[in-house]
């Protein structure tokens, strides 16, 4: 089984808000890869790994990175694998992050989700691998069916909370 997602962090501290991308990629019984690089503390190894990952199979790129989070755009820069940038909530409440990663030049996009959105990147990840495997399409079908029917279930159970002023 080779990797065809790689989930990478600035730091083991990002683990667990990247654990939502992980479970989800395993979910869906998509391979993929962990590690921890630093865009500032291992600018070697980002440019390596960036430049060898469609070699290794890697199709998609998920980087996480707080405060300065240089760490997406550095691959990106490297790379013409697809890289989804997750801000992560270090400091400034992750502005800092969701800015520095948002904010590419021309001709280096990183698509970016919601501050601490590993979940989302997940599933865009997914969604940009369906686009060439049917099977994962229909998984993906399914998974939003799901998503459906626990709002509607959600809708009835709030039917159900009484207040005196409320009107049905």
């Amino acid at each position: 089984m080779k990797a065809k997602v790689s989930i990478i962090m600035g730091s083991t501290s990002d683990l667990p808000v990247m654990e939502a991308a992980a479970k989800f990629l395993n979910d869906m019984h998509i391979p993929f890869e962990m590690n921890a690089l630093s865009a500032h503390r291992t600018p070697e190894k980002v440019e390596e790994f960036a430049k060898n990952a469609y070699q290794k199979g890697i199709r998609v790129i998920i980087a996480a990175a707080g405060m300065a989070a240089h760490l997406p755009g550095v691959i990106a820069a490297s790379t013409t694998v697809p890289v989804i940038g997750v801000p992560i909530k270090a400091s400034l409440e992750g502005l800092d992050a969701l800015l520095a990663i948002v904010q590419m030049p021309p001709g280096i996009p990183v698509a970016t989700v919601g501050i601490n959105g590993a979940q989302n990147a997940a599933i865009l990840a997914a969604e940009i691998l369906a686009t060439s495997d049917q099977e994962l399409h229909e998984k993906l079908v399914r998974f939003k069916e799901e998503l459906k029917k626990k709002i509607i279930k959600a809708n009835e159970e709030l039917a159900g909370v009484k207040f005196e002023y409320r009107v049905e």
